[in-house]
């Protein structure tokens, strides 16, 4: 962004957005917006707590399970569609009606099919993030071009390798840009499940302080949430740079 003709740096507009939080707030527009200056001073005597350190041991254990499981289900999924027609024919309707559906209405029927527990916070996680992921599979699938697949057959290469040595790192990057998208999903999956499910870890702190109207607190747990959101979706961004280059061998 520039002003003036200077290039500002990329976080400039976040510190635009904080000074005016912290008008308002010092305003007293409205008792669900306290100062940020308020929000960052509870947010230090919040984390070093038990109760945060506990909070954050269960969210980050329903989080990054049901993301791996995602991925582990969402890449092979995704290529496997790429790659057949029948399977695409298959999937693809419940894919895309999975994506757009309001998956917070199908947490009850979850907790009645697996319990009110941490394994049910998970299959949301999951049902979150899984079908973004598939789609950017098959996307990266159906760029690859069709001689690559001929040579490798051609050279007596099993499916199995087909897939391992040319769809996998060919589609490399739209897998990697799927996982981010699919991260900043299961983030909101996580606390849903958590709130909706069982009142536990995050969701449980959210619950406590809402209900007390202790806002400072709410806030400083919510951009704690945003920090973690922000710094994985960074981290799969530099990595998904970094892999762009497997995106010339598919032509």
């Amino acid at each position: 962004m520039k002003v003036m003709g200077y290039e500002l740096p990329l976080m400039s507009s976040l510190i635009v957005w904080a000074i005016l939080w912290e008008i308002l707030g010092q305003m007293d527009v409205s008792i669900l917006l306290p100062p940020l200056s308020a929000v960052l001073v509870k947010m230090v005597e919040i984390i070093p707590t038990q109760a945060f350190l506990s909070a954050l041991a269960v969210t980050a254990r329903g989080f990054l399970t049901g993301t791996i499981l995602a991925a582990l289900i969402g890449v092979p999924l995704g290529i496997l569609m790429g790659k057949s027609i029948i399977v695409d024919r298959m999937l693809l309707p419940w894919v895309n009606m999975f994506l757009s559906a309001p998956l917070s209405a199908l947490v009850p029927v979850l907790m009645v099919l697996f319990g009110i527990g941490e394994q049910t916070v998970i299959i949301t996680t999951l049902l979150f993030a899984v079908w973004i992921i598939m789609l950017n599979a098959r996307a990266g699938v159906m760029q690859i071009s069709p001689s690559l697949v001929e040579m490798a057959r051609s050279f007596g290469a099993t499916p199995w390798q087909a897939f391992r040595e040319i769809y996998f790192w060919a589609a490399l990057p739209e897998i990697i840009a799927g996982v981010r998208i699919g991260l900043l999903r299961a983030v909101k999956g996580v606390i849903i499940g958590q709130l909706l499910v069982s009142i536990i870890g995050f969701g449980r702190l959210f619950e406590l302080y809402s209900t007390n109207f202790l806002m400072p607190h709410f806030w400083a747990i919510l951009l704690v949430l945003f920090f973690f959101a922000f710094l994985f979706a960074e981290i799969f961004a530099v990595l998904e740079r970094r892999v762009r280059y497997y995106a010339s061998n598919r032509t």
